[in-house]
């Protein structure tokens, strides 16, 4: 019985924050960007690089961006927008935006963006089952071809041209087990911590919304 109203109270309490941010004033969702732009840039600095590879390291950056699509919905984006902006500004956030990585972080707003907006728009996306191909899609699709592509700019601006396989090899499959690993933890954590009922103007429920 305690357990039982433990966990009410606990699903109470999500539904209450995503309410809140959901509502709340145009302030606190840029406080709530700025703040996951900070994690970002602190998760951004557990970085290490895979023998052989020393362009593109693995960081705890894209399980920032997926943990910022899902709590903060489209507000996820403006943070990573936040996080790169301010490191074109000057701060050592990460590597130059003129190196290698540059693909990668603009997909990274693009990612936070799309997973922001379809965990807000959709209750049945808020599970694992839906969120794992969802985090899947956003990571290896969103972030890595933009990311993959720059690289090829990149590399090429030196006299390197690297063919399709030379080019996956170096900028994406070293770092696939270490994504799925990042991807598993994140949509585990979606699961958990998102309301499974409506919060704001979801599409899939059944009573209409006119904000």
């Amino acid at each position: 019985m305690e357990i039982n109203i433990t966990l009410d109270k606990y699903k109470l309490l999500r539904y209450k924050f995503f309410k809140w941010r959901y509502e709340t004033q145009l302030i606190n969702k840029i406080i709530l960007a700025f703040s996951f732009a900070l994690i970002t840039a602190f998760l951004a600095q557990i970085k290490f690089y895979l023998p052989g590879n020393a362009l593109v390291p693995i960081t705890g950056q894209t399980f920032a961006i997926l943990l910022a699509g899902i709590l903060l919905g489209k507000w996820g984006g403006v943070s990573q927008c936040i996080y790169v902006g301010f490191g074109v500004m000057g701060l050592p956030w990460f590597a130059s935006v003129t190196g290698s990585t540059i693909g990668y972080l603009i997909g990274f707003i693009l990612a936070a963006f799309f997973l922001g907006f379809v965990t807000d728009k959709y209750i049945r996306s808020r599970n694992f089952s839906r969120m794992l191909p969802l985090m899947l899609f956003t990571t290896f699709i969103l972030i890595y071809i933009p990311g993959l592509v720059y690289l090829y700019y990149y590399l090429s601006t030196l006299g390197l041209y690297l063919n399709i396989v030379e080019l996956i090899s170096l900028g994406l499959i070293p770092f696939i087990l270490g994504d799925l690993i990042k991807i598993i933890a994140a949509a585990t954590i979606a699961k958990i911590i998102t309301p499974k009922t409506s919060f704001g103007c979801e599409i899939d429920k059944t009573k209409s919304c006119f904000i």
